[in-house]
């Protein structure tokens, strides 16, 4: 059987009605957001006390997840270049820098 595509009439494409708009610019979205503000206005404005009392511990979980996502987890360290040599071009670096020889010509 001959499978060849090639020669088959192509569907005529309609640039603006075959892709969606992306998510965020949607009228869900916007409803969504909306909703949200709302939300947190009233929990905000009748739950103030219990939002302040937790501040402390959400400013306290902020910092490990901070560390995973800014980071990208443990091993995100570092960032600095090995040159063939296998000295450290990593701008953090703390490695000194190798003195020339005696008599060798720079």
């Amino acid at each position: 059987m001959n499978h060849d595509h090639a020669h088959s009439p192509q569907p005529a494409q309609r640039p603006h009605q075959d892709s969606a708009p992306p998510f965020w610019r949607s009228r869900y979205a916007i409803g969504l957001l909306v909703f949200g503000a709302v939300a947190a206005y009233f929990l905000l404005s009748e739950h103030r006390a219990h939002f302040f009392g937790a501040l402390p511990f959400l400013l306290l979980l902020a910092c490990p997840l901070m560390h995973m996502f800014m980071h990208g987890g443990h091993g995100g360290h570092g960032g600095g270049h090995v040159d063939p040599a296998g000295i450290d071009q990593g701008a953090g670096s703390s490695a000194p820098e190798p003195s020339p020889k005696k008599g060798a010509q720079p």
